[in-house]
């Protein structure tokens, strides 16, 4: 005899329908009834990630969309669509532009008024000095700015030190953002963190209260 073959056959797998066909895999325990057809997971479902008997939150594949409870899209009002219709079609070196006018009207405001001879108390004052008598964080700003633009430096940071310290920095920062927008340019732009912001900020309160302080040396930052 060549060889003996088993009457029985091959044992069946156990997944395997009439046919051949692998049989489908049961959904996990605790899945939903209407898991969706053909994506039950098999046994070999990852740690950890087994359904907990819900679809995820705004998930359900039979609910209504949205869900009840949840927020309405509010559509934008007349003035909002208006502007997003003038800014899709406005060219790229229009903000910039914008940007640079309101920087030329407070330079301009600067020199046509003149801050360093203008008494304490002319219109428009600050608020707050007005009525307490103290320098607010940005008192002295307009007159340090008159200084700078006619190349007094230290009469500018004696007026307010933060403010020309800061002034470099800014302006290149604006001419960075400005020539990327208009133009394309690429220059290098420094990367700036929340920590580092945030200690600028603090630095200005701790020199907004030491300018108030009523002895020596604090007084020689009065203005």
């Amino acid at each position: 005899m060549s060889g003996v073959t088993s009457v029985d056959g091959p044992a069946a797998r156990p997944d395997a329908q009439a046919g051949g066909a692998p049989a489908p895999q049961p959904a996990p325990a605790g899945a939903p009834a209407d898991w969706p057809a053909g994506q039950q997971p098999g046994p070999a479902w990852p740690a950890g990630q087994q359904p907990d008997g819900a679809w995820p939150a705004g998930q359900q594949p039979d609910a209504a969309w949205p869900p009840p409870g949840a927020y309405p899209v509010a559509e934008p009002d007349r003035l909002t669509r208006f502007v997003m219709r003038v800014y899709d079609r406005s060219p790229r070196w229009a903000v910039p532009l914008a940007a640079l006018g309101c920087v030329g009207l407070g330079v301009a405001y600067a020199l046509l008024s003149d801050p360093t001879r203008a008494a304490p108390d002319a219109a428009p004052s600050c608020l707050l000095k007005l009525t307490t008598g103290l320098d607010c964080p940005g008192c002295g700003g307009t007159r340090a700015l008159w200084y700078v633009l006619h190349g007094d430096v230290p009469a500018a940071a004696r007026h307010h030190f933060l403010f020309v310290f800061a002034l470099p920095f800014l302006t290149y920062l604006f001419v960075a953002w400005a020539g990327k927008q208009a133009f394309g340019w690429r220059l290098p732009e420094p990367q700036i963190s929340s920590k580092l912001i945030g200690g600028f900020l603090a630095l200005w309160l701790v020199f907004s209260v030491a300018r108030n302080l009523p002895w020596a040396p604090f007084t020689s930052l009065y203005v």
